[in-house]
């Protein structure tokens, strides 16, 4: 039986607040190194922060008797059915192999998934239009550019199966976190009490930050020792009054 919680509202919010770096440490505390997506790096740095349940969809190299023009009328083919099908408030991930030499989806599908509510899509490949992409409001993480349609070297075969992605194994429903800086992926029964205890790490890490500059040493601030602990909530419980 699955007893895995579902992601929070507020913790939902919680982990838009919080950085990829502080979501790695925090995972690193549990024994979890490989979490950072490699390769993939925001389109549009600007756009907002990525958080959301993933949706995978995997590619295997193409054949050239299989991967015809003509198969993007079949409605039953795993990319196009992806766009359509994924629920809104996730991200798709895909499987590209890190192989960016053909495009793992472009502008058009990538803009009908943000107008369906999706909350950000990742490749370890890479993407087509990317000049319209970089204007876009929408979380997109890719490789680098790459103008070939995805027939040339992809051949989508899975949906919402267990895939790799940039070499960290991606799960359905695992939640997927992005920032300027590059791609988490959390385990699904990690989110709600990962995010509690991120946002406590950030809340301490931009008080350090203030502290730092104002001229103080790192030593015994970071990481803390009991003074500045005792510190840090006097100044935590006077902030909350």
């Amino acid at each position: 039986m699955n007893t895995t919680r579902s992601l929070t509202d507020e913790n939902r919010a919680r982990l838009r607040g919080v950085s990829t770096a502080t979501l790695t440490t925090a995972l690193f505390k549990r024994g979890l190194r490989n979490v950072c997506i490699q390769g993939a790096l925001p389109v549009n740095p600007a756009a907002a922060r990525m958080v959301g349940e993933a949706f995978t969809l995997r590619y295997i190299p193409a054949r050239e008797d299989l991967d015809t023009m003509s198969v993007f009328n079949d409605r039953s083919h795993p990319q196009r059915r992806g766009v359509e099908e994924i629920p809104a408030g996730h991200v798709m991930v895909v499987d590209s192999r890190k192989d960016p030499r053909a495009a793992s989806a472009g502008g058009i599908l990538i803009t009908r998934m943000m107008m369906r509510g999706v909350a950000g899509i990742v490749t370890d490949g890479g993407f087509r239009d990317t000049p319209d992409l970089r204007s876009l409001d929408f979380p997109c993480y890719a490789a680098r550019p790459s103008a070939p349609t995805n027939l040339i070297h992809h051949h989508a075969v899975d949906l919402n199966v267990p895939i790799a992605c940039g070499d960290v194994a991606v799960y359905p429903g695992d939640i997927v976190v992005g920032d300027a800086e590059g791609v988490v992926v959390i385990p699904a029964q990690l989110a709600n009490e990962l995010a509690e205890e991120a946002a406590a790490m950030t809340l301490f890490e931009d008080w350090v930050d203030a502290r730092v500059r104002e001229g103080r040493s790192t030593f015994g601030l970071y990481p803390p020792d009991e003074s500045t602990r005792a510190e840090f909530e006097a100044w935590q419980a006077n902030s909350s009054n």
